[in-house]
C-alpha cells in the first residue's frame, strides 16, 4: 500500500513542478528534495512489500513511509490550493502578512518532513547493507510457493459440481474444431481444479481422447518444465533434450490423435502459451481440446478462449455445503445425525463458509481433528474467521485468497481494500466506489482516458480476477451498476487493511474509529468521539439509511483532513442541515462530496466556492434543491457535477462555461428566457473536456436558434441524454430536430420526446460512432427516412432500448438491416412493433 501512496504523491509532485512551477516557486527546492527521497523509497518498496509479513523491521519502516507520504500529500495539496486562492482571489504579492505566515509554516513543515525522510534513508541504507541485496531476493523467492495439482482426486469427498462438469463436457465432446479451448474461472477455493479433475477422468472423455495431459502451471511459469511434464505423460524420454527439441517431439507424439490438455492454475501468459500453442498439431479430421483454469478472466481470453466458452462455477447451495461438511467432519450425514447436539452449530458454521468448497473442507478438517464436544464446536463457531485465518499451509483458505491479492498490481490493491469498510453482505454501488477512488487520488486520468473511465476499468479488472462479484450490470456492454464481495474475500481485505493501517479494525473485524483512522464506513454503531481536529481521517462514507442521532456525528465537525465525504445512503433526516453545511465548507481538502437524496437541502451556501480542491459534487435526487450559488463556477477542479432528479432546480448559474475541467454534467436544465441568471445552453460549448451530458428541457425552457450548434463543439462528448418530460411546446421539438449532434457520440438517450418521427440528425451518418441507442416514453410513431442510412452507410449500434413507445411502428427486419451489428435489444410496452424476437408488451430482452 505504501508504494501506491508514494506513486500518487510522486506523480503529483512531478505535475506540480512541471505545470505549477510558478505557484510553488518558493518551495521548489524542498519539493525537489522530497521527490528524490520518494524515488528512493519506491526502489526499496519493490522488495520490501514482499517481505513485510516476515520482517518486523520492514513492517515498521513501511508504516513510517506511509505516514510521511500522507503528510507530504497534505503539504502539496495545501500549497497548490493556497496558490490558486492567491491567483484567483487576491492576485496579491507574496509579502502580505498572511502570505508570509503561510510560507513560513509550510517551509517549516517541508523541512521537517524532508529531515525525517533523510533519517529513514540512512536507516534503510544500513538495513540493506546488513541483509545484503542477495538476501532480499532470496527471501522474496522463498515467499512464492508453487502450487502443484494432479488429475488424481477422491470422488467421495466431492459434492455438487455435476452441473458444472457436464456443461464443460458438453462443450468439448461434440465439437468439430481442430483445437477447442475452454476456460474455467473463479476465485481461489471455488473448485475449478476439482471440476477439471472430474472432467479429465470422465468415462466419455476417456473414450473420446487418445491422449490426455495434465499440466500444473501455478504462479511461476517454467516453460521447460511444462514441456518436460507433457512429454513424460506422453511416455517420451526427456533426457538430454533442450527446449528447441522438446516442442517438435510433443507435436510428433500428438500427431494424428485427438488429445485433451489441461493447463491448471494459470496466472499469466507472457508469450509462453503462444509458443506452445503454435507447436501443437491442428489438422483436418483431428478434434482436440484445451481446458484452462485460472482466477483471471483476462488470462483465459488472452490464451484464446472465447467468452462464450468461459465457465464460472457457482458456490455450493446450503444442502450441498452441509453434505460436503458432513463428509469431512463426520464420515457421513448419517453419522452427523447421531450427534444432533452438534448439528445446529455445524450448520451455522457451514453458513459462514458462504458455499466456498475450500472453506467448508478446511473447517470440516479442523473440526474432525477436535473432540466431538459442544464447547469446542461453539468456540470455533464464535471465532470462525480467526480459526480460518490462522490455519497454515498453502491449501488454507486465507493463503489461497492471499495469492490473488499478492498478484494484484499496486494500482488495484488500494482499490480492493476499500471494500473492507462495507458491512457484510452489502450490495455496493459501483459509482460510489469509482467516485471514492477518484476523490482520494487512487485513480488518476491518463492520456485521453478520464479518471472515472479508468476507475470503472479497475473495477472490471477486480471482477475479472474473481475478487468482486457482479450483482447488476447493463445488458449490452456489461457496465457494472452494483457489486458485492464474498465474505471470505472481505475477511482477507479486513486483515490486510488492518495490517496496512488502511482502516482501523478491532480483533473481531469491526471498525474502530480512532485518531489514527484513515477511512470509516459509518453505520451508526461506531463511537466517533475520538475523531477531532488532529484526526487523520481521509474518507467518511455513511453505510446505511437508518436515521442517525445528531450527537453521533457532531464530533466529526472538527476533522480537517477529509478528502471523501459520502452521505448517499442516508437522507440525514435528524442532522441540522445548516450545521452540516457549515462543517462541509470548512473542509478545504475535500475532493468528493456526495449529498444524494438529502431532502432538507434547498440550496448550498455561497462559501461552497471556497472548496477549491473539489473534483466531484453529487447532489442527485435532492428533491427540494432549488439552486446552486454563483460561486460554484469557482470550482475549477470540478470533473463531475451531478444534479440529476432535482425537480425544483430551474437553472444552473451563469459562468458554468468557466469550469474547463468538467467531464460529466448531469441535470443541466435549459433555463427560461426570464431566468437572466441562468446558464444558457450555448455556454456549454466552452466545456471542451465534457464526455457525459444529461440535459433537461421543460415547458419554460428557451433555446435560441444560434444555440442549436452547441453540441457539435463538444468534440469529446461520448454520452448524451435529452429529457423533455413535461414539455409540450411544438417550437421546442422543432428546434430539437435541428440540433447538430456531437461527432463522436457513443451513447444516446432520448426521453419523453413528443415528435412524431425521430429527429433528422438521428441517423448513421451523423452518429457514426454510436454504440447504444435508448428511446423511452413519448409519442414517436415512425423513424425518419434518414434513420435508415443508405446502401453503404449503416449504424454501428450494438445495443437498442425501446420502452413505453405505444405508437411506434417499426419492423424487426428493418432494424436488422440498418443495424447489422445489433446484439442486444430491450423492449417494453411497445405494442405496435412488428416481428421482434422478444416480448414487446412487457419487458423483453433479446441477445444475439
Amino acid at each position: 500500500m505504501a508504494d501506491a501512496i508514494i506513486q500518487v504523491v510522486a506523480g503529483k509532485l512531478i505535475d506540480a513542478l512541471k505545470e505549477h512551477s510558478g505557484r510553488v516557486l518558493e518551495f521548489r527546492s524542498q519539493f525537489m528534495e522530497l521527490k528524490t527521497q520518494l524515488d528512493f523509497m519506491k526502489s526499496f518498496l519493490a522488495d520490501a512489500n514482499k517481505l513485510k509479513r516476515k520482517e518486523e523491521t520492514v513492517k515498521t519502516t513501511l508504516s513510517l513511509i506511509r505516514e510521511l507520504t500522507y503528510d507530504a500529500e497534505d503539504i502539496l495539496t495545501d500549497c497548490l490550493l493556497r496558490a490558486e486562492f492567491r491567483d484567483h482571489v487576491f492576485r496579491c504579492n507574496h509579502f502580505l502578512p498572511r502570505e508570509m505566515i503561510f510560507q513560513h509554516r509550510t517551509s517549516k513543515r517541508l523541512k521537517d518532513i524532508n529531515g525525517r525522510i533523510e533519517k529513514m534513508h540512512k536507516v534503510l541504507k544500513t538495513y540493506l547493507k546488513t541483509i545484503g541485496q542477495q538476501g532480499v531476493h532470496d527471501d522474496v523467492s522463498s515467499v512464492v510457493h508453487r502450487r502443484w495439482t494432479s488429475p488424481a482426486f477422491d470422488e467421495s469427498s466431492i459434492v455438487g459440481l455435476a452441473e458444472d462438469t457436464m456443461k464443460v463436457i458438453g462443450w468439448i465432446l461434440p465439437t468439430k474444431k481442430q483445437l477447442h479451448q475452454v476456460g474455467i474461472i473463479g476465485m481461489g477455493g471455488l473448485g475449478k481444479t476439482t471440476i477439471t479433475q472430474k472432467i479429465f477422468n470422465n468415462h466419455a472423455i476417456l473414450e473420446r481422447f487418445e491422449e490426455r495431459i495434465w499440466v500444473s502451471i501455478s504462479q511461476t511459469v517454467n516453460e521447460e518444465e511444462t514441456m518436460k511434464t507433457m512429454l513424460k505423460q506422453l511416455g517420451e524420454d526427456t533426457y538430454g533434450l533442450d527446449m528447441g527439441q522438446m516442442l517438435p517431439k510433443i507435436k510428433q507424439a500428438l500427431e494424428g490423435k485427438d488429445y485433451l490438455i489441461v493447463m491448471d492454475d494459470v496466472w499469466s501468459v507472457h508469450g509462453w502459451w503462444e509458443r506452445l500453442l503454435a507447436g501443437l498439431p491442428k489438422r483436418e479430421g483431428q478434434s482436440s481440446a484445451v481446458i484452462i483454469t485460472t482466477r483471471k478472466e483476462s488470462v483465459a481470453i488472452e490464451m484464446g478462449v472465447e467468452k462464450a466458452r468461459i465457465h464460472q462455477p457457482r458456490v455450493l447451495n446450503e444442502e450441498e455445503s452441509w453434505a460436503l461438511f458432513c463428509r469431512i467432519a463426520f464420515s457421513s450425514e448419517k453419522e452427523a445425525k447421531q450427534h444432533y447436539e452438534l448439528e445446529e452449530l455445524g450448520k451455522d458454521i457451514v453458513k459462514k463458509c458462504c458455499g466456498l468448497p475450500l472453506a467448508i473442507k478446511t473447517v470440516g478438517g479442523l473440526l474432525k481433528s477436535k473432540t466431538l464436544s459442544t464447547d469446542v464446536w461453539r468456540r470455533i463457531h464464535n471465532n470462525f474467521h480467526d480459526e480460518l485465518a490462522t490455519r497454515e499451509g498453502e491449501s488454507s483458505v486465507m493463503a489461497s485468497l492471499q495469492l490473488s491479492y499478492d498478484e494484484l498490481p499496486t494500482r488495484l490493491k488500494q482499490c480492493l481494500l476499500c471494500f473492507s469498510i462495507y458491512p457484510e453482505d452489502s450490495v455496493i454501488s459501483a459509482e460510489q466506489l469509482v467516485h471514492w477512488w477518484v476523490g482520494e487520488g487512487f485513480v488518476q486520468g491518463k492520456d485521453s482516458r478520464t479518471a472515472i473511465e479508468l476507475a470503472f476499468d479497475y473495477l472490471s479488472e477486480l471482477i475479472s480476477r474473481c475478487l468482486v462479484e457482479v450483482v447488476k450490470q447493463r445488458g449490452f456492454d456489461g457496465r457494472v451498476y452494483t457489486c458485492k464481495m464474498h465474505d471470505l474475500v472481505r475477511d482477507l481485505t479486513i486483515k490486510i487493511a488492518r495490517e496496512e493501517s488502511f482502516c482501523s479494525f478491532d480483533e473481531h473485524g469491526k471498525q474502530r474509529p480512532s485518531i489514527q483512522s484513515r477511512r470509516l464506513g459509518f453505520t451508526g454503531e461506531e463511537d466517533v468521539k475520538s475523531l477531532n481536529k488532529k484526526s487523520k481521517l481521509r474518507a467518511f462514507l455513511m453505510m446505511n439509511s437508518s436515521p442517525v442521532s445528531p450527537d453521533k456525528t457532531i464530533p466529526l465537525f472538527r476533522v480537517r483532513s477529509l478528502r471523501v465525504l459520502d452521505f448517499s445512503l442516508n437522507k440525514l433526516e435528524n442532522i441540522p442541515i445548516h450545521k452540516l453545511l457549515h462543517w462541509i465548507i470548512s473542509l478545504q481538502r475535500l475532493s468528493y462530496l456526495n449529498l444524494r437524496g438529502v431532502a432538507s437541502l434547498k440550496e448550498l451556501p455561497q462559501l461552497i466556492g471556497e472548496l477549491r480542491n473539489l473534483q466531484l459534487l453529487v447532489l442527485n435526487g435532492c428533491n427540494n434543491l432549488q439552486k446552486l450559488p454563483s460561486s460554484t463556477t469557482n470550482l475549477q477542479k470540478l470533473n463531475v457535477l451531478d444534479l440529476g432528479y432535482c425537480p425544483m432546480m430551474r437553472y444552473l448559474p451563469q459562468g458554468l462555461g468557466r469550469l474547463s475541467n468538467l467531464q460529466e454534467l448531469s441535470g443541466f436544465t435549459v433555463p427560461s428566457e426570464a431566468d437572466r441568471n441562468g446558464c444558457r445552453l450555448g455556454e456549454l460549448q466552452w466545456l471542451s473536456k465534457l464526455k457525459v451530458l444529461r440535459v433537461n428541457i421543460n415547458e419554460e425552457s428557451d433555446i435560441a436558434e444560434e444555440e442549436l450548434t452547441v453540441l457539435s463543439h463538444l468534440k469529446q462528448l461520448k454520452v448524451l441524454s435529452i429529457n423533455t418530460e413535461g414539455c409540450e411546446k411544438e417550437e421546442i421539438f422543432r428546434k430539437l430536430d435541428g440540433l447538430s449532434p456531437p461527432p463522436h457520440l457513443e451513447e444516446l438517450y432520448l426521453r419523453y420526446y413528443r415528435g412524431v418521427t425521430t429527429p433528422m440528425w438521428m441517423n448513421p451518418k451523423s452518429l457514426r460512432d454510436l454504440h447504444y441507442l435508448c428511446i423511452e416514453n413519448g409519442d414517436l410513431q415512425f423513424v425518419h427516412p434518414s434513420f435508415e442510412g443508405g446502401k453503404t452507410i449503416t449504424w454501428k449500434v450494438e445495443g437498442l432500448c425501446l420502452k413505453f413507445l405505444a405508437r411506434l411502428q417499426v419492423e424487426w427486419d428493418l432494424v436488422q438491416s440498418v443495424m447489422p451489428r445489433i446484439r442486444y435489444v430491450e423492449v417494453s410496452h411497445c405494442y405496435m412493433l412488428k416481428s421482434f424476437p422478444c416480448n414487446t408488451e412487457k419487458l423483453g430482452v433479446w441477445r444475439r
